[in-house]
């Protein structure tokens, strides 16, 4: 009977983190604490558990911040600290690309939703985070979470100042990110 237990607990994998903890360095410094949505965007928790888990968004910078809207970074391919920022936010992972999983969840103060291309199917690894509601948003990103802690280190992540926020210098960056239950 163990046995089988066992190996049925191994098939299934590793269970679903139900959150991040995502510790920030830069202009802002602390930790963020996300809750991820998996009974909303399954599969865009699941990637985003994935890439954690592995360590990939450990030292990617904050690449796009734009006041009074959001803070993208998750750029796992070029956004690296130490890289060539000039391609920071034209990358993803080596997975393939999501399909949308839209819902009736709102873009509001602490939403992270998936960054995409003009497709609504190729969100990958890229993330951002909401300083203000933004309406023009809802069911044409994916929302795959809310911040529950840490909203001040979000307010305090370095603002763009290039073209479409691009961060200019050096970005604020991710330091490691942690798996939650």
């Amino acid at each position: 009977m163990y046995k089988s237990a066992l190996a049925f607990c191994l098939l299934a994998g590793p269970a679903l983190a139900t959150g991040l903890e995502i510790q920030v360095a830069g202009e802002a410094n602390g930790t963020i604490t996300l809750d991820l949505f998996e009974d909303v965007a399954p599969e865009h928790a699941a990637r985003l558990t994935d890439l954690a888990g592995r360590g990939a968004y450990d030292d990617v910078v904050f690449h796009r911040v734009i006041d009074g809207f959001m803070a993208q970074t998750g750029d796992v391919q070029y956004g690296k600290i130490g890289q060539d920022m000039r391609r920071a936010g034209m990358g993803g992972s080596d997975l393939p690309d999501l399909k949308a999983e839209f819902s009736d969840r709102l873009f509001t103060r602490g939403t992270v939703g998936m960054a995409r291309s003009a497709s609504p199917d190729s969100a990958n690894s890229q993330f951002f985070i909401m300083f203000a509601p933004a309406p023009h948003l809802n069911g044409q990103y994916t929302v795959v979470g809310q911040v529950t802690d840490g909203m001040d280190v979000v307010d305090a992540i370095k603002r763009g100042e290039g073209r479409n926020g691009a961060v200019l210098g050096q970005p604020d960056r991710i330091v490691k990110v942690t798996l939650t239950e």
